[in-house]
């Protein structure tokens, strides 16, 4: 029976102890002494054997990931046109492209910046490809301005050029660093400021967060590519055989 192994018994206890305190809603409060008694006999289980309590959580955790990737495989299933057609999502590279690469990032993420030579390289290589930029500012205000103002260099024409320079930014970037490096490449910066403040641009940074969080993004960079979610700096090689794999399909 369930509660002749270790983990048995821990599970009865717990399932007794959840069946009369659901109960008691209803009908009396459990017992003061019952109540010391089930708590006592969990506690010293758990204490006498904390690798019951490890190997729970672990499952949990996996549990929760595998739920996680599943709704995320779900997502990309169901929002491939959003995802990488979007026409309003800005993009390098070939637009007649084989591949889309789809990229979240955050112009103040040490990875990201770690990851773009290699992005680089890989549009040098690869006349067939293309890359759509998905601003995912996670890293605070500066990072959400930095986003508005690439998104607002796409209405000059301006976005890769914007996009690159903010990317060769290391060090602390603040709000001047993101005007300083619109100037560099010849925005008009008052222009940029306005633009900035547009409603959609803000509708467009919203439908970013929201997409990462439904394919289960939660930190920068994340790629997206065929039917793959790839997050972290990966290596050049690695996206080199992704987007092999993403053309074989």
């Amino acid at each position: 029976m369930l509660f002749r192994t270790p983990v048995g018994l821990l599970m009865l206890c717990c399932a007794v102890f959840a069946s009369v305190s659901l109960r008691s809603a209803a009908a009396a409060e459990l017992a003061p002494d019952q109540r010391q008694a089930i708590e006592s006999v969990i506690h010293d289980y758990l204490l006498q054997h904390p690798d019951v309590l490890i190997g729970a959580l672990r499952a949990a955790e996996e549990k929760l990931k595998s739920e996680a990737g599943e709704k995320a495989k779900q997502a990309l299933a169901a929002r491939r046109k959003e995802i990488f057609d979007d026409p309003e999502t800005p993009a390098g590279g070939n637009p007649k492209g084989s591949v889309t690469l789809v990229e979240f990032f955050d112009y103040r993420c040490p990875y990201c910046k770690q990851v773009q030579p290699r992005l680089q390289e890989l549009l040098a290589g690869d006349h067939e490809l293309r890359i759509a930029y998905k601003e995912f500012p996670i890293l605070g205000a500066v990072s959400v301005a930095a986003a508005r103002a690439a998104l607002a260099a796409q209405r000059q024409g301006k976005y890769e050029a914007f996009h690159n320079a903010m990317m060769a930014a290391f060090g602390q970037i603040t709000e001047d660093t993101v005007y300083q490096v619109a100037d560099k490449v010849e925005l008009d910066v008052d222009r940029l400021k306005r633009d900035m403040a547009a409603p959609q641009i803000e509708a467009a940074l919203k439908a970013n967060h929201a997409l990462a969080e439904a394919l289960d993004i939660t930190g920068t960079p994340g790629f997206v590519i065929g039917d793959q979610i790839v997050p972290g700096a990966i290596e050049l090689s690695s996206l080199k055989e992704l987007v092999t794999e993403a053309r074989r399909k």
